[in-house]
């Protein structure tokens, strides 16, 4: 187990990784956040809660009775990936991170999310 900082840290070390943050669902605020970039983390933490939520009430809306895994938004020259805590303890928290798509493997940075949550200690 490590510490937020810690586990961020090492996704941080993922070829192209630019950002990362664990982010509070309920609040939209950054519980903790490691950079190699400037970023505004509160404003991305917040705008990015909101995406979340709107997917939430689609799926309701849909009658899909699933939950949400992890959004990938595509940009020009970055991935944003969101993926949401499946793990009991941290349930409304999700994980944020920002990748160079000139530079990055997403597949490599899905399951470095994916295995993320089993590294924290909070």
């Amino acid at each position: 187990m490590a510490t937020p900082d810690a586990a961020l840290q090492q996704i941080l070390e993922l070829d192209g990784a630019l950002a990362i943050a664990l982010v509070d669902l309920g609040s939209g605020m950054a519980l903790a956040q490691q950079s190699k970039v400037p970023f505004d983390f509160e404003l991305a933490a917040a705008v990015n809660t909101e995406v979340i939520r709107a997917k939430m009430r689609a799926i309701e809306s849909l009658g899909l009775g699933e939950t949400i895994e992890d959004i990938l938004i595509t940009l020009g020259s970055q991935y944003h990936l969101i993926r949401l805590s499946a793990r009991a303890d941290l349930a409304g928290v999700f994980s944020y991170l920002v990748l160079d798509r000139g530079r990055s493997n997403l597949a490599l940075a899905r399951r470095a999310l994916k295995g993320l949550e089993d590294q924290l200690d909070i």
